[in-house]
């Protein structure tokens, strides 16, 4: 068990990283308009391993409702265009033979509340990682009165500060939920 000390640190940086998954995943819920973080981190099957798609291609928005996707090996076309069919994009590739062309429709109201749906279950998934970090700190705390590292007051003292870390970020991903939830349905 890390040092009571470090405890509030360690629980708020492993809170942080919830939150920044989170932010991270939502990057490649489509706004309507065209991001290379809609598909850079997509698997394909490069040769029989899993591959992001920013590893193997070259990502580009010439417009802003266009997605060009080359790849460095030619031979990875069909691979890329498979995933991106098999992702929740709901986009059409375009292959020429050469690259492929992700042309970004606009979202209909429908898309739109699929899309926020997904990011509500995200946030969800993010507010489940915190409430778990927040238990096993708590269980750490109570381990260490009970072995007699701290005291009852230092206890209820560190129990505070974890909840309080807790609400703190159980908000951050409320507000950032709300935000992109808010550039979803901008039409």
């Amino acid at each position: 068990m890390a040092s009571i000390s470090d405890l509030l640190e360690l629980t708020e940086e492993k809170m942080m990283d919830a939150l920044e998954a989170l932010e991270n995943g939502f990057s490649s819920l489509r706004t309507g308009k065209a991001s290379p973080s809609m598909v850079e981190h997509l698997m394909v099957d490069y040769y029989g391993t899993a591959t992001q798609l920013r590893d193997i291609a070259g990502i580009s928005t010439p417009e802003s409702r266009l997605l060009v996707i080359q790849p460095w090996d030619q031979n990875a076309l069909e691979s890329i265009e498979k995933a991106i069919h098999l992702s929740e994009l709901g986009i059409s590739p375009m292959n020429d033979g050469k690259l492929i062309r992700l042309p970004v429709p606009d979202l209909t109201e429908e898309r739109r509340r699929d899309l926020s749906k997904q990011a509500r279950k995200r946030a969800e998934v993010a507010k489940v990682e915190v409430r778990n970090h927040r238990r096993d700190a708590n269980e750490d705390a109570k381990k260490a009165e009970k072995a007699s590292e701290i005291s009852e007051d230092d206890l209820k003292e560190l129990l505070a500060g974890i909840q309080k870390l807790t609400d703190d970020y159980i908000d951050k991903i409320s507000q950032t939920t709300n935000k992109k939830e808010g550039d979803i349905m901008q039409v």
